[in-house]
């Protein structure tokens, strides 16, 4: 068996923690290895370690690549080898066109003056070999993300890539996208390439890998070929305890209306005259979970953001909170009136990178911790802990940068900051998105806890089967118009499409 990759014995610290506990995996050429774990686990850890963008000599262990043993310094070092990674943040200039992305850095030129036309046919082979029909002249902010995706492996490929790492590749994209890239990777993989894939999304792991490789806490729990494993298998070995079930359903009493929501519009950020949300109304039960469905487009976010008053478009409606009107005109009057939205992209509009764990947490509620100006820093301290204990948000300390946790862990403390101001309505938008099984568990009994006080949730999802393992309700939107409110009760995924693609609107 002729490998082209090996990493024997990688060990990884950063001051006390071992991120790395002497970690051996293997990869042959032309083949798919899925590296699975749950958030902070190791993964990108090790990655980073072979990518080079850890340094030779700031870890122990050897990478032997081709047979060689190599000591890569940087990703330049590992890039001239064959080695790539596409991480899940994009690393493109979205206001340069698809050529000037992919030959940025090497471009090519011919006695001192770039070679456009060069670069242009080039360009448009390796769009070609990843199933791209766009012109290379396409400024890449006009592109989708799944486009965009696609570039970034093009941008790979041209530079001759042996082994493509992929972290979380399909995290942002639709369900077309995302068949899209799994079928390009199979194709890598016929004509020789070699991969390695992060993801939680188990299905697609099932079904692109040739090994499945499953690290927990920096140690290496196992390898084994995928067609071996099953769903349960992994998540079993991921988390270290069996889970019977995924969705902890938990009984909870459901109280009269609390929220009525009436005739919301939206219209387009950019173009008033395009409709986002049309004539929208629903209500909201004490201690019920509303769970708001559709495909991406269909209008869910807009409308969540007018309840909160986030939305930076045009909008309009009447809201009513306990049979009073509210006037919500910013986030801050939705708080004031017990309304908090936790944002589908956590790294745009959640954390704040550069700030401390506990300074993300307690930054909604710090008018609970003084007066006159003055923050009581023991209260603020206290307050922050007991957050942390009950979200389990793994944290060396509160002192560190958030940027430095997984994303899981960001996700927890974004849930806890906005817990922090005791809501009575809490929005969750994509709430579980690129983060493991394991913490998506947690963030599942956690909800479950929170209705049983009287907390009253809407969850946004994408994935059907999280809006169907925990939802008492569920609005169905497509093109901005809520078209169905369904009782989850035998209800199923093809039910709730049905109802989403239909031409009428169902009660």
């Amino acid at each position: 068996m002729t490998y082209l990759l090996k990493m024997n014995n990688i060990t990884k610290c950063f001051g006390p923690v071992k991120a790395l506990d002497d970690i051996s995996i293997s990869l042959e050429k032309g083949k798919i290895l899925s590296l699975c774990g749950e958030n902070g686990s190791g993964k990108s850890t090790l990655m980073k370690v072979l990518c080079g963008i850890y340094p030779h000599g700031d870890y122990e262990g050897e990478i032997i690549f081709e047979g060689k043993s190599i000591q890569p310094q940087n990703i330049t070092d590992t890039e001239s080898l064959g080695i790539a990674i596409i991480h899940q943040e994009l690393t493109l200039v979205k206001e340069l066109s698809i050529l000037e992305n992919l030959f940025l850095g090497s471009e090519i030129s011919k006695h001192g003056v770039l070679d456009y036309e060069l670069m242009h046919y080039e360009s448009k082979i390796l769009l070609q070999k990843v199933n791209l029909s766009v012109s290379p002249e396409t400024k890449v902010g006009d592109l989708g993300v799944g486009q965009q995706q696609l570039v970034e492996i093009a941008k790979a490929m041209s530079k001759n890539t042996k082994l493509l790492v992929l972290d979380e590749p399909t995290a942002p994209l639709t369900e077309s996208e995302t068949e899209i890239l799994l079928n390009l990777v199979k194709e890598l993989r016929e004509s020789g390439v070699s991969c390695i894939y992060i993801s939680h999304k188990l299905g697609e792991v099932k079904e692109i890998s040739d090994y499945i490789c499953v690290i927990r806490d920096g140690v290496h729990i196992g390898t084994r070929p995928a067609e071996d494993m099953t769903t349960d298998d992994i998540i079993t070995m991921m988390v270290g305890r069996e889970m019977k079930q995924l969705f902890p359903r938990e009984p909870h009493d459901i109280g009269d209306v609390v929220l009525k929501v009436e005739n919301v519009c939206a219209w387009d950020k950019s173009n008033s005259a395009i409709p986002k949300v049309k004539n929208a109304s629903f209500e909201l039960h004490r201690g019920e979970i509303l769970g708001v469905s559709g495909l991406v487009g269909a209008g869910r976010t807009e409308l969540m953001e007018c309840l909160y008053g986030s939305y930076l478009g045009r909008y309009q409606g009447n809201y009513y909170l306990n049979g009073k009107t509210l006037n919500i005109l910013s986030s801050k009057d939705a708080l004031d009136v017990g309304i908090a939205m936790v944002p589908e992209d956590r790294k745009r509009n959640g954390i704040i990178p550069i700030m401390s764990v506990g300074e993300n947490i307690s930054l909604a509620a710090l008018d609970e911790f003084g007066s006159s100006g003055v923050l009581n820093d023991t209260l603020e301290a206290n307050s922050i802990a007991n957050s942390v204990n009950q979200l389990k948000v793994k944290t060396p300390n509160t002192e560190i940068a958030i940027k430095n946790l997984s994303g899981g862990n960001q996700q927890k403390a974004i849930l806890a900051r906005f817990l922090m101001v005791n809501p009575s309505i809490l929005i969750l938008d994509e709430p579980t998105r690129g983060i493991d099984v394991g913490a998506k568990y947690e963030i599942y009994k956690l909800i479950f806890q929170l209705v049983k006080n009287d907390i009253s949730i809407i969850l946004i999802s994408s994935e059907l089967p999280e809006v169907l393992g925990i939802s008492d309700r569920v609005l169905v939107m497509h093109e901005g118009v809520i078209k169905g409110n369904l009782i989850n009760e035998n209800l199923t995924q093809e039910i709730i499409m049905d109802c989403a693609l239909s031409e009428g609107v169902a009660a």
